[in-house]
């Protein structure tokens, strides 16, 4: 009918052969399309539902229309499912999916906390945050020192579920790599080296450094033992040659990476807390103590070069970019600016930034980032241990004034969990940081968001995440917990 319709129409116009024939193609084409699209008996009995008088002519059938199309929905849903030996878990996690799943996926994708270990039923695999059924199987994988994880590892962009108010840019592959070297004993501090995207290294509660590698294949380079007491923390050289450690056992050590040797032992009479070269004199090297001082020694030598005294046991601290300023946090809850000659490496006290907090906790991080989307200048972040964020912006012009631009306040914790600034995104003027936490996730935070702050999470550890460490090229993130374990995660790439 359709096909005779458009050649009389076509006629009575007076239009030639050839344009009758070309009609007659497309009224055949449209009507073969309409025929495939008809298919389905239940749309098609739907579109010929008779009207009746007394109600509206299309509703019964745009009703029957819309439930057919429910239902086959649904009964899609259920075919694409692929259990490939999971369990309940999974299967809740993949019908709880959003019900415009189709739409949401894009090219480059990601997860969200409130979807996590989400299941993709186009790949048949887990997305990168892992639910307590696949947490529990993590943990069987961990045989030697290094263990790489297949199946997130397997994975590709496109093969990721995007959900709406996620930032891409934070969205995770899943694990690169796991190394339990240290069994049993906590992970206080980690760190990548300097200006590098592979080198890894962190220190145990046992004494103990552990120097590794993350490229492919990952593999741990230097087991470095001499400290007999917690390392409370380190740092390498700016040529990552060499590192100091500070420990509990009251000993500042320097090794040799090239060697593995311990090549200058530092006594001291109180417990060593943190530790920082200088970013433009690596002659210098800072250390604060629980004798509530900062000492400055001579790398080549091992000699005092000045002190500076503080109220409290210093717990953390950090240099500028320039190495003219170190920031400082103290067991009070207190946070210092302080002077520093890079020629003579002598110390002054500039500021002081008292917190309003009644319970006085340590300081557990003191981080410098050089420029902010946010204040357009240097920024400092510290996390105490009753879990305070707080985001400082910095004056340089007068010796490091810190002023308070926005701090958020996490649950109470028990052990001294360390966050880091995020990579800067060039589209989102939010402050984002990581954080571990006792819940055994990784937590990504927006300190900008009134509510809601949290927007990401990673699950994989089964203890409490102490440590958390980007590497200097951005697509690695390494996090640590107190049963010796580090997990190393790849980050998705953004376009």
């Amino acid at each position: 009918m359709a096909e005779g319709e458009i050649t009389n129409n076509s006629s009575k116009e007076g239009v030639n052969e050839n344009k009758n024939n070309k009609s007659c193609i497309n009224g055949t084409d449209k009507t073969s399309e309409k025929k495939a699209s008809m298919k389905d008996p239940e749309t098609f009995c739907c579109l010929l539902q008779p009207g009746n008088a007394d109600s509206s002519p299309d509703y019964i059938g745009i009703r029957r229309f819309l439930l057919a199309r429910k239902a086959e929905s649904s009964s899609y849903r259920r075919l694409d499912w692929r259990c490939k030996g999971k369990g309940y878990v999974a299967y809740r996690n993949y019908m709880r999916r959003p019900r415009k799943w189709e739409k949401l996926q894009t090219p480059s994708r990601s997860s969200t906390p409130g979807n996590s270990g989400l299941w993709n039923s186009r790949s048949g695999s887990f997305s990168h945050l892992f639910e307590a059924e696949s947490l529990n199987s993590s943990k069987d994988q961990r045989s030697g020192s290094v263990a790489s994880t297949n199946r997130s590892s397997s994975l590709s962009d496109s093969d990721r579920p995007r959900q709406r108010g996620v930032e891409p840019a934070y969205s995770f592959v899943g694990m690169h790599c796991i190394f339990d070297q240290c069994k049993a004993a906590a992970v206080t501090v980690l760190k990548f080296g300097h200006m590098s995207s592979d080198l890894l290294a962190y220190g145990t509660s046992d004494g103990t450094l552990v120097v590794c590698s993350v490229s492919d294949p990952p593999s741990v380079l230097k087991q470095l033992n001499g400290h007999s007491k917690d390392v409370t923390d380190f740092d390498f050289s700016s040529n990552n040659q060499y590192i100091a450690s500070s420990s509990k056992d009251k000993t500042v050590r320097v090794w040799e990476l090239s060697k593995g040797l311990c090549i200058r032992i530092i006594y001291e009479v109180s417990p060593q807390l943190c530790i920082r070269f200088h970013p433009v004199n690596n002659n210098f090297l800072s250390v604060g103590n629980a004798n509530k001082e900062i000492t400055v020694f001579n790398f080549s030598t091992g000699r005092i070069i000045t002190k500076s005294n503080f109220d409290s046991e210093v717990s953390s601290m950090d240099h500028d970019h320039t190495g003219q300023l170190i920031f400082c946090g103290d067991a009070q809850g207190c946070i210092y600016s302080a002077s520093m000659e890079s020629r003579t490496g002598a110390l002054s006290r500039s500021h002081r930034y008292k917190s309003g907090n009644k319970l006085k906790c340590p300081v557990a991080t003191v981080q410098y980032r050089s420029f902010s989307l946010m204040t357009k200048g240097p920024v400092l972040l510290t996390c105490t241990q009753d879990g305070s964020l707080s985001f400082f912006s910095i004056n340089l012009e007068s010796q490091g004034y810190l002023t308070l631009r926005c701090s958020l306040k996490l649950t109470s914790r028990i052990h001294p969990i360390r966050a880091s600034f995020c990579p800067l995104l060039s589209h989102d003027k939010g402050e984002y940081i990581v954080a571990g936490s006792e819940d055994t996730h990784v937590n990504f935070y927006d300190l900008t968001r009134p509510k809601h702050t949290c927007v990401n999470k990673l699950q994989g550890h089964g203890f409490p995440v102490i440590g958390v460490a980007w590497n200097h090229g951005e697509n690695f993130l390494a996090s640590s917990d107190l049963y010796g374990v580090v997990i190393v995660w790849k980050r998705a790439k953004t376009k």
